[in-house]
């Protein structure tokens, strides 16, 4: 029996606990957390960079700023990413409503769905 290969995810999120949470809950299902940006610039810096499998992105990251040029990028480079935000599907853009949305606080089982339906 052929074990599953590891994803390596990238996570945005600007609150450190909630970054912690989602990392427990990837490793949980298997994951490995590659990247944590926890700024616009850090966030769109990574998506353009990194080697992932996805990212979960949470939407706002204070002071103002959002992860929408983070997920233009991750578009940009075919990379499917999950919305993790408080605000739910509102406060996601139209032009990303095609990426799935978990809304705050996580759901460990709406996250795993959501995980395993990006294939």
């Amino acid at each position: 029996m052929s074990e599953q290969p590891v994803r390596r995810v990238l996570v945005v999120e600007d609150e450190a606990m909630v970054a912690m949470l989602i990392q427990d809950l990837l490793a949980e299902l298997g994951c490995q957390v590659a990247m944590v940006a926890s700024t616009a610039s850090e966030a769109a810096d990574m998506a353009m960079t990194c080697d992932v499998d996805f990212a979960l992105l949470d939407v706002n990251l204070g002071r103002g700023q959002t992860s929408f040029q983070a997920a233009t990028i991750l578009g940009q480079r075919r990379t499917p990413f999950i919305w993790v935000t408080g605000y739910g599907r509102d406060g996601v853009p139209e032009r990303f409503s095609a990426a799935p949305v978990i809304s705050k606080p996580i759901d460990p089982n709406l996250l795993a769905d959501a995980v395993r339906n990006l294939g």
